[in-house]
């Protein structure tokens, strides 16, 4: 066999096989239930995937923010840990990999990724602003949103699309943004912010060319850029892969630069890291300044910022490794190979694949249920009951309700199944993949969801459903048929 690239390896046989560039020194048990007890759980839990208790779960692939595995060298880091409550010396460590990372200077540290959202937020925007974006987060939304400002997503006609070769449908569709900036005022946009990657659409990339388009338009008109580098690492490596430019270059050239294109950089540990916690970073200190004071208000001192050192430790660590291709290139390989297996079988999923997991198409794979019964949910629900693998609904559900009571219906309804970073084997994948067979050849079993407690804010997060039938009966009943009362 022959290796070309960092987990991209040929087999004698002709097979393209995601291989793990790690080795397993510490494992957790799992428990593959009955379908009976599933469906307990799930009923339990209000057919949320949130709210399961993980000890029903088999494979966890509700996200991968603070679920990727650590390395042996971010374990060993946690051991040197200063709990100084001001000036730790983790602190320091953790500033400098992110300068050396990212290319900022200036580094305000928070608990997580929307922590930084809300002082962000909280700083810039005013009421009346509006804010453009490639694609909007839920908690971005809320945050933004809650203190006056309205987003707007200006995506190419690309983006939707779920089956698609085209690299980039995380860009911003240029000629969108100047009209929007035209229409509104550059007065009233307080930053441009864009994601990588896309979370809700895919976790689709943009490019660098498409960043530097968005930078001269900035520029142009006076507006500062905020990068959302919560999956920065993953989109680095996609502008290596597809973008010819960038094909001898390194990730943490790519990283630099696609930082420095920005005034402001934020970012989730628990994705870019593998640990949790989060930071802001910027070069300008007149920025810096206008959000330092919001971090000992909500967050805890300038040296610590909500988390523990040991975390802090381990950040700075897996930041570092996030340049590293073996590392990177992981989870990118068997999203890859589920996305291109699924592809194979004719179950709807988003093509070309993309970060953080791989996300399959619910309004094709249950066309039989309208949107106000959140078919995306459904799928989450149901795939959970005959397989004890958790997804994520990333669709209705995952919007909001309209002032006269109505959904906002998504513009896409997705089941997430994430990927983490060295968490899952390649037969597991393969057992995710046959089950999705098996249901998507029996579809029509499943039917729709409706809301039985529903939060006002985040309602993805803890609302309950029931089913508008008795359909997951029906289902097991098939599924027992198939492969017994054990499974």
């Amino acid at each position: 066999m022959s290796q070309n690239k960092p987990g991209q390896i040929k087999f004698y046989n002709g097979e393209d096989l995601p291989v793990e560039l790690h080795k397993v020194r510490i494992v957790q048990k799992l428990n593959l239930k009955p379908v009976d007890e599933r469906l307990k759980a799930i009923e339990k839990g209000g057919f949320n995937t949130f709210l399961l208790n993980n000890e029903d779960v088999f494979l966890d692939m509700l996200t991968d923010s603070g679920t990727n595995a650590m390395s042996d060298n971010q374990l060993a880091s946690m051991h040197q840990a200063d709990d100084a409550y001001a000036g730790s010396r983790s602190f320091f460590r953790m500033e400098k990999a992110i300068q050396d990372v990212f290319g900022k200077k200036l580094v305000l540290p928070v608990h997580q990724g929307r922590a930084a959202e809300n002082i962000v937020s909280q700083t810039f925007i005013k009421k009346g602003d509006v804010i453009p974006m490639n694609y909007h987060f839920t908690t971005t939304k809320a945050h933004m949103e809650l203190n006056g400002g309205k987003i707007y997503e200006i995506y190419t006609d690309e983006a939707l699309k779920i089956k698609s070769d085209y690299p980039f449908k995380g860009n911003i569709d240029i000629d969108k943004l100047k009209e929007l900036i035209e229409k509104y005022g550059k007065e009233n946009v307080p930053f441009i912010r864009m994601e990588a990657s896309t979370n809700l659409i895919g976790g689709q990339p943009f490019s660098m060319e498409n960043m530097r388009q968005v930078r001269k338009i900035a520029d142009e008109n006076g507006i500062i850029m905020v990068l959302d580098a919560s999956l920065i690492g993953e989109n680095a490596w996609f502008i290596k892969e597809r973008e010819p430019e960038y094909a001898n270059s390194s990730i943490k050239d790519i990283l630099n630069e696609m930082c420095d294109i920005c005034e402001i950089v934020y970012f989730s540990s628990r994705k870019v890291s593998s640990t949790r916690g989060g930071g802001i970073c910027t070069n300008s200190e007149e920025l810096f300044n206008k959000m330092r004071d919001l971090v000992p208000l909500f967050e805890g001192f300038l040296t610590y910022g909500g988390m523990s050192v040991r975390e802090i430790e381990a950040m700075a660590v897996g930041l570092y490794e996030t340049t590293d291709e073996t590392v990177i290139s992981q989870s990118p390989g068997f999203i890859k190979y589920a996305v291109e297996e699924l592809d194979k079988l004719n179950i709807p999923v988003i093509t070309p694949p993309g970060a953080l997991g791989a996300h399959v198409d619910a309004m094709q794979f249950l066309p039989h249920i309208p949107q106000k019964e959140y078919p995306a949910g459904a799928l989450a629900a149901a795939l959970y009951i005959i397989s004890g693998c958790r997804g994520m609904e990333r669709g209705t559900i995952s919007s909001v309700r309209l002032e006269n009571g109505e959904d906002l219906l998504s513009d896409m309804e997705l089941l997430r199944l994430a990927f983490p970073r060295r968490v899952f084997t390649l037969s597991q994948t393969k057992f995710l993949i046959d089950r999705l067979k098996w249901l998507y050849d029996n579809r029509e079993l499943v039917g729709g969801l409706k809301f039985v407690d529903e939060p006002r804010v985040l309602r993805f997060f803890m609302g309950r459903l029931a089913p508008v039938n008795d359909w997951p009966q029906k289902l097991i009943a098939k599924f027992k048929k198939d492969f017994g009362d054990s499974l």
